[in-house]
C-alpha cells in the first residue's frame, strides 16, 4: 500500500503538511516550543510586521464573545529590520516554512518592507491588505480592488523572488472583485479570510470596550462564512492556491476547508485555548487520509 503524502505545495514552497499557524496567534514559533512539537507544523505565519516598529493600540485589546474572540492589537511589532536580525534566524531553525505577514500604511511602506524580506530570503510573504491606507482617508486596502491591486503590484515588484500570498478581508463589499484584482497584479496564492469587523459594549461603563470602537472577530463563529468564501472563490482563483482561515479548531473543521478547495489551513484563536490543537489537526487529517485510502491531500478536495 502506498504511504500517504501529507505535503502540500503553495506557490512553489513545499510544506510538510497543510497546517499553518495563523498570524498574530503564534508569535514567531519559539514561544510555543515547550507546548508542542513546533517542527511538525507545515508553516508559521508571523505576527503582522511593519517597516517601522509599532506600539499597538491603547486600552483593551482582547474581548471574548460567544464562539469567538475580538481583538484590537493594533499591529504591535518590532519592525521588519529587528525581526530579520533577531527573530528570523530562530524561526528558520524551527523547520516549518517561514511566512511573514506584511502590513503597512501606504504603498511605499509595503514595498520597502517587501524588499527587505526578499533580501532576507523568507519562504513567503503573506500580504495583509486589511490595514488602513492613510493616503486614502483610512480605508483598508482590501476593501477596494484598485487599492488592493496597487499594493499587490508594488510588493510583487519589490520582492520578485519571494512567493506572495494575499490575505483577503471578508469586509470587502465585493471580495471576488478584490481577489481578481490581486490575482492580476501578481499574487501567487491567497489566504482567506482575515477577521470580521465587529464590536462589543461595556455595559457598566456604557461605552465601547475598545478605544477604537471596532475590532476583529475570529473564532468558530466565523467559520461557516469563511468556508463559504473559500468555496465561492475556488473557481474564481483557480489554479492559484487558497489557504483557508477562520475558526478552524479541530481536524473536522480543517477537512471541510480542504474539501471546499483550500490546499492548506491556518489555525489561530483555537491555539490560545489549546496550544496543542494544531498537532491534533495534523493527526486527524492523516487519520482521515489513511481511513479513506488517499495518497495525497489534494484527493480530499470535492470540487
Amino acid at each position: 500500500m502506498t504511504e500517504p503524502d501529507f505535503s502540500v505545495d503553495i506557490a512553489g514552497i513545499r510544506l510538510r503538511n497543510p497546517v499553518i499557524a495563523a498570524s498574530g496567534t503564534f508569535g514567531y514559533g519559539s514561544e510555543y516550543a515547550g507546548l508542542l512539537d513546533v517542527s511538525a507544523l507545515g508553516g508559521i505565519c508571523t505576527k503582522g510586521l511593519t517597516l517601522r516598529p509599532k506600539a499597538g493600540n491603547q486600552g483593551e485589546r482582547l474581548c471574548e464573545t460567544p464562539s469567538g474572540l475580538l481583538n484590537s492589537i493594533g499591529l504591535e511589532n518590532p519592525g521588519i529590520e529587528a525581526f530579520i536580525e533577531k527573530e528570523l534566524p530562530r524561526m528558520k531553525e524551527l523547520g516549518p516554512a517561514v511566512i511573514v505577514n506584511l502590513a503597512g500604511e501606504d504603498v511605499d511602506e509595503y514595498a520597502e518592507g517587501a524588499k527587505l524580506l526578499n533580501d532576507a530570503a523568507v519562504d513567503m510573504i503573506e500580504l495583509n491588505i486589511s490595514c488602513p491606507n492613510v493616503k486614502a482617508g483610512g480605508m483598508a486596502f482590501g476593501l477596494d480592488g484598485a487599492a488592493a491591486a496597487a499594493v499587490t503590484l508594488a510588493v510583487r515588484k519589490a520582492a520578485p523572488c519571494t512567493p506572495l500570498m494575499v490575505k483577503l478581508s471578508p469586509n470587502a463589499p465585493d471580495i471576488t472583485a478584490v481577489a481578481r484584482s490581486c490575482a492580476t497584479a501578481g499574487a501567487d496564492a491567497f489566504s482567506l479570510v482575515n477577521t470580521f469587523k465587529a464590536m462589543a459594549i461595556d455595559k457598566v461603563r456604557r461605552r465601547p470596550v475598545f478605544d477604537n470602537t471596532f475590532a476583529g472577530l475570529s473564532g468558530p463563529a466565523i467559520r461557516p462564512i469563511a468556508l463559504r468564501m473559500v468555496w465561492e472563490l475556488y473557481d474564481v482563483l483557480r489554479p492559484k492556491p487558497i489557504v483557508g482561515v477562520g475558526g478552524i479548531a479541530c481536524a473536522n473543521d480543517a477537512l471541510e476547508f480542504l474539501m471546499a478547495g483550500a490546499v492548506a489551513v491556518q489555525t489561530g484563536s483555537a491555539t490560545f485555548a489549546r496550544p496543542g490543537v494544531m498537532a491534533e489537526i495534523i493527526a486527524g487529517i492523516e487519520r482521515y487520509m489513511r481511513q479513506n485510502g488517499f495518497t495525497s491531500t489534494a484527493e480530499i478536495c470535492i470540487r
